[in-house]
């Protein structure tokens, strides 16, 4: 087993690296390629484990996700984000269990609502990865960036009920009511409490590498805390790595560099791994259908895949404009684009959280029976996953161009740099003055000083260059070849230096010591790249 996921994770990584390289959906090309892998015989079986997703891959997918999400514009945009994130899964799981009660002929009711339930969270990892290279508004980028964090917690409390009562337990809506709100309610404050905790080691800590190491250990920690107590972990970890994401302007530049490049590794190979896990799943799924009606389950996988998607179009269409018809919201909100609310209403692929729930459904139920129609559910689910990711996944990008739906906060943005940048400079201006005013005009520190007012001055012109200067035709700024000449420069000192090594005159420790300062420095030149 272990070696078997040790395999995948190194294709998955490959493949992931391939598809960045030439441009490709990496999401979809790696469900492809599992689907196609899991056909050839004598591969050993990979087996989509739940517990493996459920506490070893989501919490921390959903922790970075947090720490790059923003706060301010989360709560800016609190009522979207709840339609879709708490009324969407539940009207999913409702509408998909009706839909999947009359075109399953064995499935009871509690039976059909578990599935309704496991299909009702959309994964949003790849549609935020197209949004983000084609441009899409922020506020759209918010919103889907906003469901994804939180509807996972919706449904996963939904799947459970649902789950209970189909296999013998009492329970009613009141009961659903209450659980909701205690796992809800102890997610947050348990994830409040670890944020501030962390927060406070980190800080005691003051050491990059064991903040960061201790930041890569709390997301697993805070999930299985809460889930122990039966709070939703998946709340729990998203409200700490949002208040530890709005600390981390606090934190030092060096464990702030460290941290970013650690996590964008973890995410890497996680997203890349439960994508091509999904692939593989199909033989195992196939295997469990014998017996069946093949026109029976297509006509079902079929009906639930459309009611899927059809639900959400509707949902959100009619949440958008229905809200609209109340003036303060109508007066406080701009009115969104039909195009806008379309890509949002589209973006709704499943993932690697509803195989991961359809599989842990038990064998069996109280009275020691068989779990009802447990085959169909995995197809079913299956079905959903694989079919929202190829059909939503490869029109997504084609329908963002064909509606032009993009946004201009690029160029806005540049605007909000440059005029924070000429304050931000100004007011260091001012400081540097008054350092130069106590040192003696024969002191050597004055050269430093001319040459620190030098630094200031071409951040400032290096933000407002950046206005307008997308355009190819435009040349290169003054600051732009400052910069270009400049690398050039830490380039040769670099090669020097890995000579010095060469000839045995520097020991690489040393040589190590050296890189780490000209590749800072480098990096201070690569800042516009990065925005």
């Amino acid at each position: 087993m272990n070696e078997g996921l040790l395999i995948v994770a190194v294709v998955a990584v490959i493949v992931s690296a391939l598809c960045r390289r030439y441009g490709l959906s990496g999401p979809l090309v790696l469900v492809v390629v599992g689907l196609g892998v899991g056909w050839i015989p004598g591969l050993p079986e990979f087996t989509l484990e739940p517990e493996l997703v459920l506490f070893a891959i989501l919490p921390p997918l959903l922790y970075s996700a947090a720490q790059d999400s923003s706060y301010v514009a989360l709560r800016k945009n609190i009522r979207a984000v709840g339609l879709l994130a708490v009324g969407l899964p539940l009207a999913t799981a409702a509408g998909v269990g009706v839909v999947a009660y009359y075109t399953v002929p064995d499935l009871p009711w509690a039976a059909a609502f578990v599935l309704g339930a496991i299909v009702a969270p959309p994964d949003a990892v790849s549609a935020q990865a197209v949004g983000r290279r084609l441009g899409l508004p922020r506020r759209v980028m918010t919103l889907l960036g906003g469901e994804s964090l939180l509807n996972d917690a919706t449904a996963l409390t939904a799947y459970r009920l649902a789950l209970a009562a189909a296999i013998g337990a009492t329970t009613t809506v009141w009961d659903g009511i209450l659980a909701f709100t205690e796992a809800a309610v102890g997610g947050v404050v348990i994830g409040l409490a670890a944020g501030i905790a962390v927060a406070f080691a980190r800080h005691f800590l003051d050491d990059p590498p064991m903040e960061t190491a201790l930041g890569i250990l709390a997301p697993f920690v805070i999930y299985f805390v809460a889930e122990e107590i039966h709070a939703s972990g998946v709340i729990a970890v998203v409200v700490a790595g949002l208040y530890l994401g709005q600390r981390s302007v606090r934190e030092g530049y060096a464990t702030r560099l460290q941290d970013n490049a650690v996590w964008k590794s973890i995410d890497a190979i996680l997203e890349s791994f439960v994508f091509l896990l999904i692939g593989l799943q199909l033989p195992r799924v196939i295997e469990g259908l014998d017996g069946r009606s093949v026109s029976g389950i297509c006509w079902a996988a079929g009906a639930v895949f459309l009611a899927t998607v059809l639900i959400r179009i509707v949902w959100v269409f009619t949440a958008t404009y229905g809200a609209r018809l109340f003036p303060r919201i109508r007066n406080r909100e701009v009115k969104p684009s039909a195009g806008a609310v379309f890509v949002v209403s589209w973006a709704g692929m499943r993932g690697v959280v509803s195989l991961a729930a359809a599989f842990a459904i038990p064998l069996t139920i109280d009275d020691g029976s068989e779990f009802p129609a447990r085959d169909a559910i995995l197809f079913l689910t299956f079905v959903v996953v694989v079919g929202s990711l190829l059909l939503q996944g490869t029109t997504l990008p084609l329908i963002i161009r064909w509606l032009n739906v993009q946004g201009d906060d690029r160029q806005a943005d540049l605007v909000a740099l440059a005029r924070a940048q000429d304050r931000a400079g100004r007011v260091a201006i001012t400081r540097l003055d008054e350092i130069a005013a106590e040192i003696p005009d024969d002191d050597a520190r004055s050269e430093q000083v001319d040459i620190l007012r030098h630094w200031i001055r071409t951040r400032k012109n290096l933000a407002w260059e950046g206005l307008g200067r997308d355009s190819d035709e435009l040349g290169e700024s003054p600051t732009e070849a400052y910069n270009r000449i400049r690398n050039e420069l830490i380039q040769i000192q670099r090669e020097v230096f890995i000579d010095e090594r060469d000839r045995g005159r520097i020991d690489d420790e040393v040589l190590r010591s050296a890189l780490r300062q000209l590749d800072l420095a480098e990096g201070l030149g690569d800042s516009r790249k990065r925005l």
